[in-house]
């Protein structure tokens, strides 16, 4: 249950302009002490939901906290507070940086609030949470963050119930189930859900042609101006298709248009970091601001470049002064905040930015231009999907300064007005759960609750919600089994199984037995016929003979005459007893019947001429055959059955006798109460097999999670289900796969390191250098190495382990690329360390805050030694200068 007596907050007084419906109605829940999820698009005025929870709060003397997925975001939250709440009431916590964090609002990373929770036992409010009344959960949509994922879903499973959620998503497919879920899981939850645009967006199209509408009057189709004209002939080496590729427009040209219906300022969206710098340089000498902007922009970039000389880039500065500038993870993050900075004031005109953008940072402009459909991923080159389509042009349009925001699709080789209108009408995708479990997460529970009490945490999961959403048609084809099977246990209760399974041991005996009379028959057939075949070499006119009929029939004959055959035997001319003549071969013989005397009448009968020799011929006879053939005796004298056919014959009479005479014999039902046994064990053993793939499917959590701990166990982090003193040290770290990290800080590998070293070593343990083809001049000292050498033992014991149970968990360790941390550490030029690798500015600022990251983790983790927890103080302390550390003022 959340708060059910929450403070209330005169609207008239907190804005005096008119609130939209949805913020209204969000408001209204959490009056009514609900928690709420507000869905809604891009620029709509979200935030104030959030921030009237903390005007409330305030008003009652409580606190709250508001997070969000990333330290820029949180960074860019804590100025905005201060200026709207007071400096003095804001606090802020990303992990290495503190401020004020007893204030009455704090803003803090999402992982940083899960981090809190986990000290605390599951519905009760731990000692850092006490007086917080509500936690605003920023751009809640991160849920579906691969890498970040996780953290949303633990922040609202763990948060006690009488704290009310204020989730903010971007428009998401299935927000009626992430409420439903949290109300499952937390406490009463209410979807306040708007496609309403204050500012409204028109989809535009570019070509070498010019500027175009999109969509059709409807704005639900292309725009039938834009549908490409039948291919026409076209010369030899044009494409298989029959046309030639279609020519993008220029970037000048887009620009030109652009600033020709007054459509800037504008993000222009390019996936790829050298696209967005080379897009900057191709622009030339283009000046996109007036003398007044010129003026505001060259005081502004020189006083920042007086603060900090070693920001400045060649490439990046002379272009900002024409109000042109590149963002990206390349770039120097400070510089990257002093063009969000001019962009936000309306003196930057054109952004070329990778999708990064996109995501948190407040910086909206009148026009997104996305200038291609497609991407390259991990996974191939694919098209962008509408979640990624829609947090794009949803930069488009600034509330309070335009009337309408433009997003502005470009023409390319490979996409063009099919696929824009594809994606401008598509609706949002759903949310889907990236819930994994990890190393910390088993240890930080099983710290504090039992093991029955994180099963029922994982199996609260969102990931877990859905998957029973998505197995429920199993669930009730199950259950269906399961109905049917009992109605038909109960109709059936009242039968001897025990006489009804000897009675179909019976039917299986006398099944076997005819199986073996048919082999012995057949056996004993060809022995016969084997030796009939020898009988009938040296037969004699006269002989009697019984031929195969149709069927089942047999025809009393006599041989007449031999003809010439086919193979080693002749074929024999034969007058049957109903006066007809037959022409058969060794084959359609049944009996050789030599106790017969020879018919000597036979002799100087002559066989029709029109009878062909052949096997199967037959021919009528005439009235003086008829009276021969009726000479020729019945086949009564046929042999016996073989003994052991004969042997067999009775085996089987017997079993029969018996079945004839069991009970079950007589029952009059007894074909349907077959029939009924054998659809029970038809639906017992699909009810098992579903039941099992219904339980692997829906328990592919806790499996996981157990997989963790067995793994824990094997490296001496648990004792049974209780953390040691390497699980406690362990389960203070945060990373990417924190036993590693356990391991080597408790190694003591790395207790005699010197500072710059044990940061080099750090670096090492954290870094993941994604492109093979990355360089530094920097060697990695023989102190670093030795301590990295000691830890491979232990990595390649770790992988052998994790792949033993199925544990995807990468398992760092870089010792070429961190070269260039230890001469930081050192010392090193920030210009001097960038002329020196490969990297762009920004992932070197990237590897340096990483290592920081780690570093501060150390003097807060238990059971390290006193050495390392102090070198790792001194290691910070070279490290956290301009251009690493981060400014938030």
């Amino acid at each position: 249950m959340v708060n059910t007596s929450p403070s209330r907050v005169d609207l008239s007084k907190l804005y005096p302009f008119e609130l939209d419906e949805f913020q209204l109605s969000a408001i209204a829940a959490l009056d009514a002490g609900k928690s709420v999820v507000v869905c809604a698009p891009t620029g709509s005025g979200k935030t104030l939901v959030g921030e009237y929870a903390i005007h409330r709060a305030l008003a009652g003397g409580k606190r709250v906290f508001y997070t969000t997925p990333l330290k820029a975001l949180s960074n860019q939250k804590l100025r905005d507070f201060r200026e709207t709440f007071g400096a003095e009431n804001v606090g802020l916590l990303t992990g290495d940086i503190s401020i004020n964090r007893d204030a009455p609002i704090v803003v803090m990373t999402t992982e940083i609030f899960r981090n809190m929770l986990y000290g605390t036992p599951i519905g009760e409010v731990g000692t850092s949470m006490i007086g917080v009344e509500a936690v605003v959960l920023d751009e809640c949509h991160y849920m579906n963050d691969r890498q970040r994922g996780t953290v949303w879903e633990e922040s609202i499973i763990y948060c006690p119930p009488e704290i009310q959620l204020v989730a903010l998503s971007a428009t998401v497919a299935n927000s009626d189930q992430l409420t439903d879920w949290i109300s499952q899981v937390h406490g009463e939850t209410e979807l306040i859900y708007s496609d309403f645009r204050p500012v409204p967006l028109q989809f535009s199209f570019c070509t070498p042609k010019g500027l175009f509408p999109l969509l059709d009057e409807t704005g639900k189709k292309m725009s039938p101006k834009l549908k490409p004209k039948r291919a026409q002939y076209r010369p030899r080496g044009a494409n298989q298709r029959g046309a030639t590729r279609p020519e993008p427009p220029s970037l000048a040209f887009t620009i030109s248009q652009l600033s020709a219906k007054n459509m800037l300022p504008a993000i222009y969206f390019i996936f790829s970091r050298r696209g967005c710098d080379k897009a900057v340089n191709e622009l030339g000498a283009l000046t996109l601001v007036n003398d007044v902007e010129t003026a505001r922009l060259k005081k502004r970039i020189d006083d920042f470049l007086d603060r900090n000389p070693e920001a400045g880039r060649a490439g990046q500065v002379e272009p900002l002064y024409r109000g042109i500038a590149a963002h990206h993870a390349g770039i120097l993050p400070a510089w990257k905040g002093l063009v969000e900075e001019l962009f936000q004031e309306g003196l930057i005109k054109v952004v070329f930015a990778t999708e990064t953008l996109a995501a948190g940072i407040n910086m909206p402009a009148r026009t997104t231009v996305i200038s291609s459909l497609s991407k390259r991923t991990d996974a191939g080159h694919r098209l962008l999907n509408p979640s990624e389509f829609l947090q794009m042009s949803g930069r488009a349009g600034r509330r309070g300064m335009d009337d309408q925001g433009y997003v502005v699709t470009v023409q390319t080789p490979f996409e063009g007005a099919k696929e824009a209108a594809y994606l401008a009408t598509s609706g949002a995708d759903p949310l889907v759960s990236q819930f994994t479990p990890s190393y910390g997460m088993v240890l930080n529970l099983l710290q504090t609750h039992s093991i029955e009490e994180v099963k029922e945490l994982i199996e609260r999961s969102f990931g877990q919600y859905l998957s029973t959403l998505y197995l429920r048609p199993q669930q009730q084809e199950l259950d269906r089994c399961k109905l049917e099977l009992k109605q038909l246990e109960t109709i059936v209760s009242d039968i001897d199984w025990k006489l009804l399974t000897q009675y179909e041991k019976l039917q299986g005996r006398i099944k076997e037995e005819k199986r073996l009379l048919k082999t012995l028959q057949s056996q004993a057939d060809d022995m016969q016929a084997g030796e009939r075949a020898i009988a009938l070499s040296f037969a004699v006119a006269g002989t009697a003979l019984t031929l195969k009929g149709d069927g089942s029939t047999l025809i009393p004959a006599v041989l007449v005459m031999k003809a010439p055959g086919s193979g080693q035997f002749p074929y024999f001319v034969c007058l049957g007893q109903n006066n007809r003549w037959y022409v058969a071969s060794v084959a359609d013989v049944v009996a050789l019947r030599g106790e017969i005397p020879r018919l000597q009448e036979v002799d100087g009968l002559t066989p029709p001429p029109e009878l062909v020799f052949k096997p199967g011929q037959a021919r009528r006879g005439t009235e003086e055959s008829a009276a021969i053939a009726q000479m020729i005796p019945d086949p009564a004298g046929l042999p016996d059955d073989a003994p052991e056919v004969y042997a067999q014959k009775q085996r089987l009479n017997a079993v029969q006798a018996q079945l004839e005479a069991h009970p079950v014999h007589q029952w009059g039902d007894r074909p349907q109460i077959i029939k009924r046994q054998k659809r029970i064990e038809m639906l017992q053993s699909e009810i098992d097999d579903r039941q099992e793939k219904l339980d692997r499917q829906s328990q592919r959590h806790w499996e996981e999670f157990v997989a963790l701990i067995e793994v824990l166990r094997k490296f001496g982090c648990l004792d049974d289900l209780t953390p040691t003193i390497l699980g406690e040290a362990t389960a203070a770290i945060r990373g990417d796969n924190e036993l590693w990290l356990g391991l080597a800080l408790m190694s003591h590998d790395l207790d005699h390191l010197d500072p710059h070293h044990l940061a080099t070593a750090c670096a090492a343990l954290v870094t993941e250098v994604s492109r093979p083809d990355s360089w530094t001049r920097y060697d990695v000292s023989e102190p670093v190495l030795e301590a990295l050498s000691e830890l491979r033992r232990v990595r390649r014991q770790l992988f052998q382990v994790q792949r033993r149970y199925q544990v995807v968990l990468p398992v760092w360790l870089e010792d070429e690329m961190v070269g260039l941390v230890e001469q930081w550490a050192l010392g090193v030029d920030w210009l001097e360390l960038c002329k020196n690798t490969s990297l762009d500015e920004g992932d070197v600022v990237r590897l340096l805050r990483r290592t920081l990251d780690f570093l501060s983790q150390i003097p807060h983790t238990p059971h390290v030694s006193d050495a390392l927890k102090a070198n790792a103080g001194r290691a910070i302390q070279l490290l956290d200068r301009f251009p690493v550390n981060e400014s938030v003022e």
